[in-house]
C-alpha cells in the first residue's frame, strides 16, 4: 500500500485520515509515515548488502525522532555540522557509523567530531587538511581521514544540487587528491582510511554515478599500487525520487552499478542516502485561505508559505499537489497558481495547476519529507509548523508547532 492514497473519499497516510490530522494539530503541518521510511531503508539496505554502511544523510530531515528510528534500525549518519552531530548522537546514533562531509567545518566541529570518535572526516581542501593535523594533534589523536574528491562529472540534475563539476565548491581535483594522498607523510596525526565521492542530487540516471566510482576506482589503484592502505571507499548517495513524472532507479539499480565499479575491490563500500529514504514519506497539509481572480489569472492562496517548503521557490520544484478530500474537477475549472501568503512574488508551491479548491479545503504537498521542514525558516515572522509521524493508526506529536515565544525569546528585553 502506498503511504499516501484515498480511501472512503479522504486522503490518508498509512492508516490515518488526514482531515483528522489537520483537526488535532492544525495547518500547516508537516506529516511524515514511518513505514514508509522503514520500508525505503530496508529496501536500499538489502540491496547494498550488510557489508555497505548505509549512512543516512541527516540534512534531508533531521527531526530527533526520525534519526532515532533511523538509528535503531542500524543506519549510519552522513553529517554536515556540528549541530548535526548533536542531533544523531542525541538519538542514540553510533559514532563508529557518522561520516562528516562538508567545505566549511570549524575548528569547534572538528574537534567534537574527533572527541566522539566518529568513522571518518572527509576533507575538502588542504587548508582543511592542516587544520584536521593540527586539532588531532592537540588532541592527542589520529584523525580518520578520507580526501572528497571532484571528478568533474555532469550529473544531469539542477545546478543548485550538481555539487561534482570542476566549477563546483565541493571537494579536491583528482589530480591534487592524488598528490595529497602520497605526501601523508607531511600530516603525521592524519590517518588516510578512504576516498570520497558525491557528484550531486536528485539523480535519476545512474550512468553519472557509474562514471564516478570508476574515476573513484582509479584513484585507489593508483594508490594500492603506490604502496598506500586505503580501506573504505564512500561513494555518496544523491538517487532521485519521483516527485512528477520522472523514471527513477530503484534500490537493486543502484547497488548493481555501485558493485559493477567495484568489484574485486577489497574495501568496505559507504553510501550517503538521504531524499530516496525520506522523501516520499512525508507531506505537507495546508488549508487554502482565499481564492483570488485576477481578470482571469486565478490564485489559490494557502496558510504555508515558502519559509515552510522552500524547494518550489529555490529550485522551480515540482510538487503534486492534492485535494484531502477527493474531489472531481469542475468542466470550468481553470488553472490556478497555489501560492502563499509572504509577501514575494516567488512565494508558490505551483503554477498552472488543475486543482478542486475552495476556501477551507485542506490540501496535500506530496514529496515534501526531505528538504522540507528542514530548510524551514521564520521569514516573516512566520512560526515554524509542527511535525506529526504516522506509526499504523497513530499520529504522534514530533515536534510542536513554535509559539511567539519561541519566536522573540532570542531577542528579549530590547533596547
Amino acid at each position: 500500500m502506498r503511504p499516501f492514497h484515498y480511501r472512503e473519499g479522504i486522503l490518508r497516510a498509512d492508516e490515518v485520515p488526514l482531515d483528522q490530522v489537520a483537526a488535532r494539530f492544525g495547518t500547516p503541518v508537516y506529516v511524515y509515515s514511518e513505514m514508509a521510511i522503514h520500508e525505503r531503508y530496508t529496501a536500499f539496505s538489502h540491496a547494498l548488502g550488510p557489508e555497505t554502511l548505509l549512512c543516512y544523510a541527516v540534512k534531508a530531515s533531521s527531526n530527533l525522532h526520525l534519526l532515532s528510528c533511523l538509528a535503531h534500525w542500524g543506519a549510519g549518519f552522513d553529517i554536515v555540522s556540528g549541530g548535526e552531530l548533536a542531533r544523531v548522537l542525541r538519538a542514540g546514533g553510533d559514532p563508529q557509523r557518522i561520516v562528516f562531509s562538508g567545505v566549511g567545518k570549524s575548528r569547534e566541529e572538528i574537534a567534537a567530531a574527533l572527541n566522539a570518535g566518529i568513522f571518518c572526516l572527509n576533507v575538502e581542501s588542504e587548508a582543511e587538511l592542516e587544520r584536521v593535523d593540527t586539532i588531532a594533534s592537540e588532541l592527542g589523536c589520529r584523525a580518520p581521514v578520507a580526501l572528497r574528491v571532484n571528478p568533474d562529472v555532469e550529473p544531469g540534475t539542477h545546478r543548485y544540487i550538481a555539487t561534482g563539476l570542476r566549477e563546483s565548491k565541493f571537494g579536491i581535483p583528482m589530480a591534487q587528491a592524488e598528490n595529497l594522498y602520497l605526501a601523508a607523510e607531511r600530516w603525521p596525526a592524519i590517518d588516510f582510511r578512504g576516498i570520497a565521492c558525491h557528484i550531486g542530487s536528485q539523480l535519476t540516471d545512474l550512468a553519472p554515478i557509474a562514471e564516478a566510482a570508476r574515476k573513484v576506482r582509479g584513484l585507489y589503484e593508483r594508490l594500492s599500487k603506490a604502496g598506500m592502505a586505503i580501506s573504505h571507499l564512500d561513494l555518496g548517495g544523491g538517487v532521485g525520487i519521483r516527485y512528477h513524472d520522472e523514471q527513477v532507479p530503484t534500490p537493486a539499480d543502484y547497488a548493481a552499478v555501485l558493485h559493477d565499479a567495484l568489484t574485486g575491490l577489497p574495501v568496505r563500500l559507504v553510501v550517503e542516502l538521504g531524499r530516496s529514504i525520506v522523501g516520499n514519506a512525508g507531506v505537507l497539509l495546508t488549508r487554502v485561505e482565499y481564492l483570488k481572480d485576477n481578470e482571469g489569472k486565478k490564485f489559490c492562496i494557502v496558510d504555508a508559505a515558502m519559509n515552510d517548503l522552500l524547494r518550489p521557490s529555490l529550485y522551480g520544484a515540482w510538487h503534486d499537489i492534492l485535494p484531502v478530500q477527493e474531489a472531481e474537477l469542475p468542466a470550468e475549472t481553470g488553472t490556478l497558481d497555489v501560492v502563499g501568503p509572504i509577501c514575494e512574488s516567488g512565494d508558490f508551491f505551483a503554477r498552472g495547476r488543475l486543482l478542486a479548491a475552495k476556501a477551507g479545503d485542506l490540501l496535500a504537498i506530496l514529496g515534501a519529507g526531505a528538504y522540507g521542514f528542514a530548510m524551514a525558516s521564520q521569514y516573516n515572522s512566520r512560526l515554524r509548523p509542527p511535525e506529526v509521524l504516522i506509526r499504523g493508526n497513530e499520529a504522534r506529536l514530533i515536534r510542536r508547532r513554535e509559539t511567539l515565544a519561541d519566536l522573540l525569546a532570542p531577542e528579549e528585553n530590547p533596547g
